[in-house]
């Protein structure tokens, strides 16, 4: 008899302690990543700026190792390595790093509302090797954050025409069959159950490619160039996380033209609207 209240009692204090950190006791939009360079292109930058020109509160995190694939995350996770630069943008927008953090002590430093999962770049069209690693990072994850805590899965872009990444070789140096891939991928990952939502970076800068600016959205072949690239990824994210059209949101970057604003809100919203397949920016 003993035994079986200290359980319920167990179960209970437990169960009030999940309670107390729902992520949605607040109106503050907190999203994590578990990422790499991706994830800095892709919500480092000017996400936090779209939300606060609306009057969103928002507080995001990246688990950053360059170049980090989701096998290496597990590992980490199973060895609570402390290997991750932990970047986070508070709620003023000021942001800070601290280093040797893990995956666990950056999932406790929240209620985090978003944990993003992403794959390496070179591998984000490979689904069995996806697969691999995503189940297993995923179990980890949900066991130590709030069950009201959703799940996202940042859909990563094809590399530039003429990127010399060794990675490339992995779909015939040819962006539109690494594009393809990645989309195949993001969208056998949407139907697994465990994502709210895909947020389809890749389709919206591919997407970008088609308008008059071209191919020229990486600063490197891979990743996204500084301003208007990152912006494309930062507008796909306010979107899809928020629900609202970023078209109607004025912010843009200073060093972003009125037309270079133009063309990434218009790929981001049409990315939304289709998530697995290019359209056509026409400006």
């Amino acid at each position: 008899m003993r035994k079986s209240f200290l359980l319920l009692f167990t179960v209970f204090i437990q169960l009030v302690t999940i309670a107390q950190v729902s992520p949605k006791d607040d109106d503050v939009i907190k999203i994590l990543a578990i990422g790499n360079s991706f994830s800095e292109d892709g919500i480092e930058n000017y996400l936090h700026d779209l939300g606060s020109n609306t009057g969103k509160k928002m507080v995001i995190g990246n688990l950053y190792i360059g170049g980090a694939p989701l096998s290496l995350h597990v590992t980490n996770a199973n060895e609570n390595a402390e290997k991750y630069q932990y970047r986070k943008t508070g709620l003023d927008g000021k942001k800070m790093t601290t280093k040797d953090v893990s995956i666990s002590q950056a999932l406790s430093d929240e209620n985090w509302d978003y944990i993003s999962f992403q794959q390496a770049s070179p591998l984000s069209g490979k689904y069995d090797v996806v697969m691999k690693s995503l189940p297993e990072l995923v179990s980890y994850v949900r066991a130590k954050v709030s069950p009201e805590t959703q799940f996202v899965y940042h859909q990563t872009w094809a590399y530039q025409h003429d990127s010399d990444h060794k990675g490339f070789a992995n779909y015939d140096r040819d962006q539109l069959t690494m594009y393809k891939a990645i989309a195949d991928v993001s969208k056998k990952v949407s139907k697994l159950g465990d994502f709210k939502y895909i947020i389809p970076a890749g389709t919206a800068i591919q997407n970008a490619r088609t308008s008059s600016m071209g191919d020229t959205f990486t600063r490197d072949g891979y990743h996204l160039q500084l301003d208007y690239g990152r912006f494309t990824a930062a507008c796909t994210w306010y979107e899809k996380i928020f629900g609202e059209d970023v078209r109607k949101n004025s912010y843009k970057p200073e060093k972003v033209t009125e037309l270079q604003a133009k063309i990434a809100k218009e790929a981001a919203h049409k990315a939304i609207k289709k998530p697995y397949k290019v359209s056509k920016v026409k400006l």
